[in-house]
């Protein structure tokens, strides 16, 4: 008998742990399991990727209210004679404005838009929130299940959540999964209660899928093409990239910086990037739903970032057999064995343009350095067997 599973998480917007999962639904046994989606918006670049069998939940007409512009929001609930639920509203409002930590934002909103989303009807197998914060807030207080997941893709210590608000929640499920070793340790460290609770579930990426998608398009990035993709957001460092090609310009180094995502910080490094007259070395590229032609004409993959839970892109980078640069982030010795597979460099600007120069000028250690990608299997497909095991020890198999 197939198992119903519950799938939630807020959108599936361009974010590691949105890929994460579709690549989980896509390689998982359908004939083995029943799955719902829920989505707290129906949006996102990877939505398209959701495969047929899987069934996405529709929302209830108070959370579309809710999620109207404040003004228009306010007024439908006003005319619906629904004054709790319009001050409610503008307290989220005012929440997520006056706080500007977006982590507690989420933790502290979170009541005023909890009684928004109804509870789901159906009773399932199992219900995995796959999102730190708000995904897990909702498979406790909103679905009916056997057991409760909650899925971690973050180093949990750096983003300064309030912690006991987190804690009574994750006392409330009955595993909690994280993608790599380091963010389990540093998980146990911050909740050493929940050691026993803990497991590693690393982020899926299928060889087959990355290459084909990287083949359909082809394109002529230039000779000394880098390639980095990320949210534009201060914890991915594109300012540290943007400062490190500038160091690149001035020793008249020839390159082309290609930066894949969409953020908040496109101002600020639009800006950085005319101040430093770097328009002919860095193109902000945007959003890419196949950014797999990018990293595959590459010749180095940079990851610049300030901290990692585990990234995605990585294992992708390594699956197309780039050479990579990543900073010291904590999580970076999970994914990168420094000098053999990449390089792990100090997270500043001289340090990410040292390791770029020696790949460019050293061809034998950038061919040693490829030779050894193609010498392992980075397929995680197999990951999915890890998802089945702690799927069956929470079901009660």
């Amino acid at each position: 008998m197939k198992k119903k599973l519950l799938f939630v998480i807020p959108n599936l917007g361009a974010g590691g742990a949105e890929k994460s999962l579709v690549n989980l639904l896509n390689t998982i046994d359908k004939e083995g399991f029943d799955i719902d989606l829920f989505l707290f918006s129906r949006k996102g670049l990877f939505l398209g990727q959701v495969p047929d069998f899987v069934n996405i939940l529709p929302k209830n007409k108070e959370l579309e209210d809710f999620q109207k512009p404040l003004l228009a929001s306010i007024k439908t609930f006003l005319f619906k004679g629904k004054l709790l639920s319009a001050f409610r509203r503008i307290q989220f409002f005012l929440v997520n404005k006056r706080i500007a930590n977006k982590a507690v934002a989420e933790q502290q909103s979170w009541k005023y838009i909890r009684n928004s989303f109804k509870k789901l009807s159906t009773e399932y197998d199992a219900a995995i929130g796959f999102l730190e914060k708000s995904s897990i807030y909702f498979v406790v207080d909103k679905v009916k299940t056997k057991k409760k997941i909650g899925v971690i893709h973050t180093v949990f210590s750096q983003i300064n959540v309030d912690l006991e608000f987190e804690r009574k929640y994750l006392y409330n499920v009955d595993a909690v999964a994280v993608v790599s070793n380091e963010c389990a340790v540093d998980l146990k460290h911050v909740f050493p209660e929940l050691q026993s609770k803990i497991s590693v579930l690393p982020n899926i990426v299928s060889r087959n899928l990355v290459q084909q998608f990287a083949n359909k398009i082809i394109l002529d990035l230039g000779l000394n093409a880098i390639v980095s993709i990320g949210r534009l957001e201060n914890v991915k460092g594109f300012d540290l990239a943007v400062e490190s090609a500038s160091i690149l310009k001035q020793k008249n180094i020839d390159f082309h910086w290609y930066i894949l995502g969409e953020g908040s910080e496109r101002p600020g490094l639009e800006k950085m990037i005319a101040e430093r007259g770097l328009q002919n070395e860095i193109t902000l590229v945007g959003l890419k739903e196949n950014p797999y032609p990018y990293i595959k004409e590459a010749k180095i993959f940079v990851q610049p970032s300030r901290y990692e839970g585990k990234s995605i892109v990585i294992d992708e980078a390594k699956i197309l057999r780039k050479p990579i640069i990543v900073t010291n982030y904590a999580t970076a010795k999970d994914q990168i064995e420094d000098g053999v597979n990449g390089l792990i460099c100090d997270m500043n600007p001289e340090a990410i343009a040292e390791s770029i120069q020696r790949y460019f000028i050293d061809n034998a250690f950038a061919e040693k350095i490829i030779a050894n990608l193609n010498a392992e299997n980075w397929d995680t497909e197999k990951e999915i067997e890890n998802f089945y095991e702690i799927i069956n020890e929470n079901v009660g198999v």
